[in-house]
């Protein structure tokens, strides 16, 4: 998942790279800091003492997802990014969210 979580945030990068120049410090940056969250968040939770603990950088992940997908679909519609683009990287954010419920739940279970 952590794999994922990086590859999807080089796809932020490399989709970004062709944004307008004004945007380098708004959307760019947003959306590229959102990105490199939900792997950073994966790594810095799987260091953690407890369950709980993990499960709460893993909840914050989520978020990230969740603001680099609404950032995608802001670019789309100010024609920064494809249809095509949108859809292929909404695919990716959704299967590492999926991934990260998952790995929540099952830390949950295990801590009660």
């Amino acid at each position: 998942m952590w794999q994922n979580a990086v590859d999807f945030a080089e796809n932020i990068y490399t989709c970004t790279r062709d944004f307008p120049q004004e945007e380098k410090f708004g959307l760019i940056a947003q959306i590229r800091r959102a990105a490199i969250s939900i792997a950073s968040n994966i790594a810095e939770g799987s260091c953690r003492n407890t369950a709980k603990e993990f499960a709460h950088f893993i909840g914050v992940s989520s978020g990230s997802v969740a603001e680099v997908e609404t950032q995608l679909i802001i670019a789309n519609r100010l024609g920064f990014i494809s249809n095509e683009t949108l859809d292929s990287l909404l695919e990716k954010g959704t299967e590492i969210m999926k991934k990260l419920w998952k790995l929540r739940a099952s830390l949950t279970k295990n801590n009660t």
